[in-house]
C-alpha cells in the first residue's frame, strides 16, 4: 500500500529533537525485571513523567511556539486543554518570553489548573460537557490577537511530541512493538512517524481507555468516528473525536488499538508505584495497563512504552491506587 504525503515526516521530527535538546529533559528509559516476568517480553518504559511539567506536552508545544515570529511572540499564544498541555503551553511561552491565554475544563484537576497559572498563564474555564473548547480558544485567540497553538492539531506540535519515541529507540534499540497512550492523537502520531522511520516492521498499538474508544471505532470505520464525552479516570484521554490531522497520520501507520478498563489503569498506577517507585497519571498508565492486563497478544520479545505523565495530585493518587471495595 502507498502512503500519501503525511503532514509530519521523519525529518520534521529530528528536526524538533535538534530544537528541543537542552531546553526539554531527555527522560529517562526505566526496565523492571518483575515486569518483563509478567508480561514475558523484554519492556523499555520511556517515562515522560520525568519531563518538564510531567508529562510529554511540553515537546509540541515548545517546538511550536518557538517557531512563530518576534511579532507572534509578542502578541501572545491561546490554547486549550484539559491539563498537560495547558501547562506545556504557559511554560513554553513563558520560556519564549511570551503570555498565554489557556481555556480550561472547570473540572480539570486541580494541580494541573494551579500549575499553569503558576507558569504565568491566564486560564479561562468552561463546563467540558455543555462547552466546545475549540470554540471558544479560535474566538479568544480572534478577539486578541493570538496565536492558537492546539493540544495536537498541528504538524509542529506531532513532531514535537515524537522525539519521545526518538529518543526511546535511539536508547533502547531495536523493538518490536511500541505502546502509546491516545487521546487526540498527537503522541501516537509522532511517534508512530518516528518509529516506523527508523524501524518498519515496528507494531504500534495505540490504548484507549474503555470508555473513550473513539480513535478505534475510527480506524475500524476508516472516518473519524465521534462518541460521547468520554467519563474515565484517564482525564487526558477525554477525547470526543480524533483530530482531523493525527488521525491522516494514524490511520496509515497505527497498527491497533488496545482497550483498558479504569480498574486496569488503577492497577497499573499500583505496579509502578509499588514496583518502580514512580507516579504515573491515569492515561499515562494506560499502556502498562494495556501490557499487565494481556490486552495486547502475542507481544514480540523487546516492547516500547511510551509513559506519558505524572501529574496527578498525592490525594487523587492515593485515592485511585487505595484497594478496590469488594
Amino acid at each position: 500500500m502507498t502512503i500519501p504525503a503525511l503532514p509530519v515526516t521523519l525529518d520534521d521530527v529530528q528536526d524538533a529533537a535538534a530544537r528541543l535538546k537542552g531546553v526539554a529533559h531527555r527522560t529517562p528509559v526505566l526496565r523492571s525485571r518483575t515486569l518483563d516476568a509478567r508480561v514475558g517480553a523484554e519492556v523499555f518504559l520511556k517515562c515522560e513523567n520525568f519531563q518538564r511539567i510531567g508529562a510529554f506536552k511540553f515537546r509540541g508545544a515548545y517546538n511550536a511556539i518557538s517557531r512563530l515570529t518576534p511579532e507572534q511572540l509578542d502578541r501572545g499564544i491561546a490554547a486549550y486543554s484539559s491539563g498537560n498541555h495547558a501547562q506545556a503551553a504557559a511554560l513554553a511561552a513563558r520560556e519564549l518570553g511570551s503570555a498565554a491565554v489557556i481555556v480550561m475544563p472547570e473540572d480539570a484537576p486541580r494541580s494541573k489548573r494551579e500549575a499553569t497559572a503558576g507558569y504565568g498563564a491566564e486560564v479561562v474555564t468552561y463546563d467540558r460537557y455543555t462547552g466546545d473548547r475549540v470554540a471558544i480558544g479560535e474566538a479568544l485567540a480572534a478577539e486578541r490577537g493570538l496565536t492558537l497553538i492546539p493540544p495536537y492539531e498541528h504538524p509542529h506540535v506531532m513532531a514535537g511530541q515524537g522525539t519521545a519515541a526518538l529518543e526511546l529507540i535511539e536508547d533502547a534499540g531495536d523493538l518490536g512493538a511500541l505502546l502509546v497512550p491516545v487521546g487526540g492523537g498527537g503522541l501516537i502520531a509522532g511517534s508512530a512517524t518516528a518509529a516506523k522511520g527508523l524501524l518498519p516492521g515496528i507494531r504500534v498499538t495505540g490504548v484507549e481507555p474503555e470508555a473513550g474508544d473513539d480513535t478505534k471505532r475510527s480506524l475500524a470505520a476508516g472516518e473519524r468516528v465521534s462518541i460521547p464525552v468520554p467519563r474515565t479516570i484517564a482525564d487526558g484521554q477525554a477525547a470526543e473525536i480524533p483530530g482531523e490531522l493525527t488521525f491522516s497520520v494514524n490511520k496509515h501507520l497505527v497498527d491497533d488499538i488496545a482497550l483498558v478498563s479504569d480498574d486496569d489503569i488503577r492497577a497499573a498506577m499500583q505496579f509502578a508505584f509499588e514496583r518502580l517507585k514512580i507516579v504515573i497519571e491515569p492515561s499515562g498508565a494506560t499502556p502498562l495497563a494495556a501490557l499487565l492486563s494481556g490486552r495486547v497478544p502475542e507481544l514480540p520479545r523487546r516492547v516500547g512504552v511510551i509513559v506519558s505523565g505524572g501529574n496527578i495530585d498525592a490525594g487523587r493518587f492515593a485515592e485511585l491506587c487505595a484497594p478496590l471495595k469488594e
